[in-house]
Order: structure tokens, then C-alpha cells, then sequence
């Protein structure tokens, strides 16, 4: 690769990057909203199925993304971005806590009932995610460079699939689980909203495999790599001295 195409990958690493980070935070202080699909008239332990929280919604795209990186990238690459992602939801937190502490004006169009009410939760919601969070896609990028290593580049559904299946099922169960215990979801909708919450991830994680068959082409295509080939990034002296060059 030359090195104008070496720049090109990072600043679209840098965007996947962005776009994950985004996806994560906002995740996370939307998820008190639940919403209703019914494509079918079925119930789960009483539940309607797919009664499920608005956070999911944005949620499958950083699994989506990761793979992407992976994919492309390579494993370190793609586990720089969930720890970065880590970071930004701890950043999002300590704001949340301040804006809920200060007191309110009184003429202010949000009091802090309703402030507290809304974004109160997210605190515990948020620390209770990134726990589950970085341990789910730890294991589907560890899963997904099992399958890739084993199938040698070739079966991207199979490994996009599998890895996030498991994964989300982990992170499902965790984050079900300790939401609950928490108090912000009542047990008596635990069952429900895991197996609503881990089907809809499922269908939405084989409805982005054409989406993945796309991203990778395209970069294949952009960078001329072949099957299994990874973009290796300029880093840290390396990119500065190159731009250098560039500069003069």
C-alpha cells in the first residue's frame, strides 16, 4: 500500500471508530424508553415478544463495526476501539453525574425530578453496561478471529454470525441481569425481555451480514487486499515522519 492509501485507512478508522463510540454512548442514555415490534402476536412469559428498549437499537451497529475492524484492521485494532469505547461511556458518566447534581433553575424547562428521573438511572445503567459491554465484545472479537483463523479468511457469514450470536447472548444475560438486580427492571420481566432482547439482536446481526459483505468488498476493492489480508496502520513516530515527508 502506498502511503496516501495508508492515511486513507487511518482516517476511516478513525470514522468507524467515531461512529462506534456514538452508537455505544447514545445506547446507553436511551435505554429507559421500551418500544413494541409485532410481527408476530406471540408471548414470552407473559410478555409481549419483542418489548424491548430503544437502547438495543444502536446497539447491534457496534458489533457490526467491530467485526468490521477486525475484519479489516486486525484483532488489536479492533480492541483499541472497544477500549476507547470503554472510556467514552466513563467520560459520559461522570457528566451525567454532574449535570444531575447541580441544582436547576426555576425556570428552567427540565427540573431536576424530572432530569434525575430520566438520566438518574443511566449512572448505574451505564457502569452495568460497560461491565457487560467490554466482556461481550471482547468475546466476539476472541470468537470471531477463531473462526476467521480457522476457516483461513474464507465464510465471512459464518464468523460474523457466530461470534455475535454468542456474544450478544452474554451481554443480553448480563445486562438483563443486573438491571434487575438493581432494581431499574422488575424480575417479573427478566425472561421476557432476555429472550425478546437476544432474538431481535439475532435477526438484526443476520440482516447486517450484507452490510459486512459491502464494507469488506469495498475496502478490498479501495486497497486492492486479498482474502484474509489485514490494512497495517502507520502508528505513533512512524505516521508523524510520514506526514513529514508528505508536508515537504
Amino acid at each position: 500500500m502506498t502511503l496516501k492509501d495508508k492515511l486513507a485507512a487511518q482516517r476511516i478508522y478513525i470514522l468507524l471508530g467515531a461512529l462506534f463510540i456514538t452508537s455505544l454512548v447514545v445506547s446507553n442514555l436511551i435505554f429507559q424508553k421500551f418500544f413494541y415490534w409485532h410481527p408476530f402476536d406471540v408471548k414470552i412469559f407473559g410478555s409481549k415478544l419483542f418489548e424491548i428498549s430503544v437502547g438495543i437499537l444502536p446497539y447491534p451497529i457496534t458489533f457490526l463495526i467491530t467485526d468490521l475492524i477486525s475484519e479489516i484492521y486486525g484483532k488489536k485494532r479492533a480492541n483499541d476501539v472497544v477500549v476507547t469505547g470503554i472510556f467514552a461511556s466513563l467520560f459520559s458518566l461522570l457528566i451525567i453525574y454532574i449535570a444531575d447534581i447541580v441544582p436547576a433553575t426555576s425556570w428552567s424547562h427540565v427540573n431536576n425530578e424530572t432530569f434525575s428521573h430520566v438520566f438518574g438511572n443511566s449512572i448505574i445503567a451505564v457502569f452495568s453496561s460497560m461491565l457487560t459491554y467490554l466482556f461481550a465484545q471482547f468475546v466476539d472479537i476472541q470468537i470471531y478471529h477463531f473462526w476467521k483463523r480457522l476457516t483461513k479468511g474464507k465464510h465471512l457469514w459464518l464468523r460474523n454470525n457466530f461470534s455475535t450470536w454468542f456474544s450478544q447472548f452474554v451481554d443480553t444475560l448480563s445486562i438483563v441481569t443486573l438491571l434487575s438486580y438493581f432494581g431499574i427492571l422488575e424480575w417479573v420481566n427478566f425472561k421476557g425481555l432476555l429472550i425478546s432482547g437476544f432474538l431481535f439482536k439475532v435477526i438484526v446481526a443476520a440482516c447486517d451480514t450484507p452490510f459486512l459483505y459491502l464494507g469488506v468488498y469495498l475496502f478490498r476493492k479501495r486497497f486492492n487486499l486479498k482474502v484474509n489480508e489485514e490494512i497495517n496502520l502507520l502508528e505513533g513516530d512512524n505516521l508523524i515522519d510520514s506526514i513529514g515527508k508528505i508536508d515537504h
